[in-house]
């Protein structure tokens, strides 16, 4: 019995990864088919990024994509960092409790219930003061901080719950004030989790599609929503060749921070 167990989890495994990672394999053998009937194979060809680079809405998609992702994952570590400061450095202060909820929330809350709430927020903002006049990449970024920063407050209040006061403590004792503890001490051992924080906002901002569906406009549409729409009428190679580019890209990120990981461990031994 204990002879057949390896082969079990192996088998388990195998069939684990075939089902997560062969649909992806399929989708980049065939951005190299000739056919445009992507489920027909029809010869080897790269005609298809070609066609990609010359495809001004989707590069057009994509950069607006990047540029709402990196504004969204930026803000994000800012205002996620201070309130996860807050809720762990400065205890029981009055509205700690309707903070840690405002927070949380968007952990839980649909997708569809934000993006509603946030387009009502905007419309009726617009009609009071007049900002934002309209939809676009403003409302995108607005929204997608609403959601992100509650991810960025989860990974900073568990570095900072296992992070040793007394370091902090010490600074000051010797004479250094709160922000200067702040900038100088805390922030630089809270660092991996700010980084980890901005990836994962980054992340969550260039994959979003129902938030970003409710608060865009005309001249803002992210990649996801010019995917979506070209998916609806039928999956064209383009896509296909575009997916790939982005598998490779985010592979070799991880290929990369994996490296510098072992380095810096062999470094560090």
């Amino acid at each position: 019995m204990t002879a057949r167990r390896p082969v079990l989890v192996f088998s388990l495994m195998a069939f684990a990864y075939a089902f997560l990672y062969a649909p992806i394999v399929s989708l980049v053998i065939y951005s190299f088919n000739e056919s445009r009937l992507v489920t027909v194979w029809a010869g080897f060809s790269t005609k298809w990024y070609v066609s990609l680079m010359h495809n001004e809405e989707l590069l057009g998609a994509a950069w607006v994509s990047l540029r709402i992702a990196v504004m969204n994952a930026s803000l994000a570590v800012v205002l996620g960092t201070l309130a996860g400061v807050a809720l762990v450095r400065f205890g029981r202060f009055r509205g700690r409790s309707a903070l840690a909820l405002m927070v949380g929330a968007p952990l839980v809350m649909p997708d569809v219930i934000l993006g509603l709430a946030s387009l009502l927020l905007f419309v009726a903002m617009e009609q009071a003061i007049g900002w934002p006049a309209g939809r676009g990449m403003t409302t995108i970024t607005i929204a997608h901080v609403t959601f992100s920063l509650a991810y960025v407050a989860v990974i900073v209040q568990s570095r900072l719950t296992r992070l040793d006061p007394s370091l902090e403590e010490a600074a000051m004792d010797l004479g250094a004030r709160p922000w200067k503890v702040f900038f100088v001490v805390t922030l630089p051992l809270i660092a991996p989790a700010l980084a980890a924080g901005w990836l994962l906002a980054f992340t969550l901002s260039l994959d979003d599609l129902v938030v970003a569906s409710f608060t865009s406009g005309p001249g803002a549409s992210t990649l996801p929503m010019k995917v979506y729409s070209s998916v609806r009428l039928g999956v064209s190679p383009e896509i296909n060749a575009l997916a790939t580019v982005l598998v490779v890209i985010v592979t070799t990120g991880i290929v990369i921070a994996g490296w510098s990981m072992q380095r810096k461990a062999k470094r560090e031994a």
